[in-house]
């Protein structure tokens, strides 16, 4: 075991170190990335955000805030990499489209980094699939056309162990909005599986 814990830290410490999209952001590569063995819960989203990237601590900004009431989970268990794995599908913030909007991870990131780190997170029962890049990478061709058709399925991709959600951010109130079933039908189940698996 503890061959593969240093397995797992080696790995991550070449994943910070990466700067293979440099001249391609806005910014500086700034790989934001939180594991550790015997973590059983993958939050998977986009990439981390301008206040993540500022302070290298992922989910630092409201959407985290709901994130956590989503999952109904405190702050400090939230950041307890023995028991979350925050691993997004971009590791650096891409920077902002013209219309002051996150771009899209880098497409570079995800199949460079993410086989070998799963690979050495043995333990994940449960992903959070947050947003629809990392819905088509987790499901595969078992996501649906959009977002919504593949959360409504979230019963049947929660039997292989991975719960599709939209983004917490403030951009998708509009959606919450339209899909109440979200809230009354999804989040209960999703509290009661991170309880029981932290």
């Amino acid at each position: 075991m503890a061959q593969v814990n240093d397995e797992l830290n080696t790995y991550l410490e070449q994943l910070r170190a990466c700067t293979i999209c440099a001249g391609q952001m806005q910014r500086s590569p700034n790989p934001i990335v939180r594991a550790a063995k015997g973590a059983r819960i993958l939050i998977a989203s986009q990439a981390p955000g301008n206040l993540a990237d500022r302070s290298s601590r992922p989910f630092a900004d409201p959407s985290g805030v709901r994130l956590r009431e989503w999952m109904g989970v405190s702050e400090e268990e939230f950041y307890d990499e023995s028991r979350v794995v925050i691993a997004p599908m971009g590791f650096c913030f891409p920077g902002y489209d013209k219309n002051g909007g996150d771009l899209p991870p880098m497409k570079v990131c995800a199949p460079t980094w993410r086989p070998g780190l799963l690979e050495r997170l043995p333990d994940i029962k449960l992903v959070l699939a947050i947003g629809g890049y990392a819905q088509k990478w987790h499901l595969g061709p078992d996501a649906s056309r959009t977002l919504t058709e593949t959360v409504r399925s979230w019963r049947t991709h929660l039997e292989a162990g991975i719960l599709p959600t939209p983004h917490p951010s403030w951009r998708n109130n509009a959606w919450l909005k339209r899909n109440p079933w979200f809230a009354a039908d999804v989040l209960p189940v999703l509290r009661q599986k991170v309880r029981d698996l932290l």
